[in-house]
C-alpha cells in the first residue's frame, strides 16, 4: 500500500536544484565539509599519528604527534605533486586568515606556472645567505660617486643614527614601519633634518642593493620626506651674539671638518653661499686677516 506523499513547494524546489546541481557535479552533499574556525584549531588534539584536517579550496592543516598544527597545501604542477607549508598556527605562527591569504597568493603562482614551494624555498635561501644592511651601506658609502665632504657626513650619520637599529639586520627584514618608528623617534628629539637625512640614506642603500639584484622593496618608498618633517623659512637674521654662539657650537656638530670650516666662513664673511663656493683665489686678501679683510666680490658677471 502506497501512501499519499505531501512535498511542500519550498522543499521540493531544493530537491530540483540539489539534482541539479549535483548531475553537473557543482556540489554533492556528501562532500560538505565544515571550514575551519579558530575554535577547531585551538581544540584539535594530537594523536599516534600526524593527521590532517581540511579548510577549505585545498587549504588544510597537519597535527603533529608532538602537538604542532601547520597549514599547507597540496597542488600539481607540470605533471608532478607538491605540497607547501604556509606557517605554524599560534603562537608566533600565523593565523587561520593569513593561511587563507596565503593560500590565494599560492594558487596564482601554480596558475601562472610557477612553483610556489620552490619560490619559498629561494626566498628563504636568499635571506640566510643574505648580507646585512650593514654590509650594503658599506658597499654604497664606498662605491657612491659623491663629494667626499658628502661621503663624511653621510657616514656620521650613518653610523650615528642607521647602524645601531639596521646594521645587523637583512634588506628583506626591514620594512617601512621600522624606517618610520625611527624617523619618528629622531624628530622627537629635536633633530628633523636628520630624520629627513636617515631616511635619504636608507632609500640609496637600499636602491644600491636592488640595483644589484637584490629582491627587495624599498622602505623609503612610503615614507616621504614630507611626512616626516616640515620646515618652515625663517627670514630672521641672526645677531651678533647668536653668531658667536653658533660659531663656537660648529666644533661640536657631528660631521665632516670641510662642512664646519664651510660654515664659519659664511659666519665670517658673511656672504650667500654661491657667493662663497664660486670664489676664486684672486679674490681673497691673504695680505690681511681673512676674518677682517676679506674681498669677495659678491655682484662679479
Amino acid at each position: 500500500m502506497v501512501s499519499n506523499l505531501i512535498i511542500s513547494p519550498v522543499s521540493l524546489g531544493f530537491i530540483l536544484v540539489h539534482e541539479c546541481f549535483s548531475e553537473h557535479g557543482i556540489f554533492s552533499m556528501g562532500s560538505v565539509t565544515a571550514m575551519l574556525t579558530d575554535t577547531k584549531l585551538r581544540n584539535l588534539k594530537p594523536q599516534e599519528k600526524l593527521y590532517k584536517v581540511n579548510d577549505r579550496d585545498g587549504l588544510y592543516v597537519a597535527v603533529t604527534a608532538a602537538g604542532s598544527i601547520s597549514f599547507r597545501y597540496n597542488y600539481s604542477i607540470n605533471g608532478r605533486q607538491e605540497t607547501i607549508t604556509f606557517g605554524r598556527y599560534g603562537v608566533g605562527g600565523i593565523t587561520l586568515a593569513e593561511a587563507r591569504e596565503r593560500l590565494g597568493e599560492a594558487k596564482k603562482m601554480v596558475s601562472a606556472g610557477k612553483s610556489p614551494a620552490k619560490e619559498k624555498a629561494r626566498a628563504k635561501a636568499r635571506t640566510k645567505g643574505a648580507e646585512t644592511f650593514d654590509a650594503w651601506a658599506e658597499k654604497w658609502l664606498r662605491g657612491y660617486q659623491m663629494a667626499d665632504s658628502t661621503r663624511d657626513m653621510r657616514r656620521s650619520v650613518y653610523e650615528r643614527e642607521l647602524k645601531p637599529h639596521f646594521g645587523n639586520q637583512k634588506l628583506v627584514e626591514i620594512n617601512h614601519e621600522d624606517l618610520r618608528t625611527l624617523t619618528d623617534a629622531i624628530v622627537e628629539r629635536g633633530a628633523p633634518a636628520t630624520a629627513v637625512h636617515s631616511r635619504e640614506i636608507v632609500m640609496q642603500v637600499f636602491r644600491w642593493a636592488i640595483e644589484r639584484g637584490q629582491k627587495v622593496e624599498n622602505p623609503a618608498d612610503l615614507v616621504r620626506p614630507a611626512s616626516i618633517a616640515k620646515f618652515e623659512p625663517r627670514d630672521r637674521a641672526l645677531g651678533p651674539d647668536e653668531i658667536a654662539l653658533m660659531y663656537q657650537y660648529l666644533d661640536r656638530i657631528g660631521t665632516a671638518s670641510s662642512v664646519r670650516v664651510a660654515a664659519k666662513l659664511l659666519l665670517l664673511t658673511m656672504v650667500r653661499k654661491s657667493e662663497l663656493t664660486n670664489a676664486t683665489w684672486n679674490e681673497i686678501n691673504f695680505s690681511e686677516s681673512l676674518c677682517s679683510n676679506y674681498s669677495l666680490m659678491p655682484l662679479r658677471p
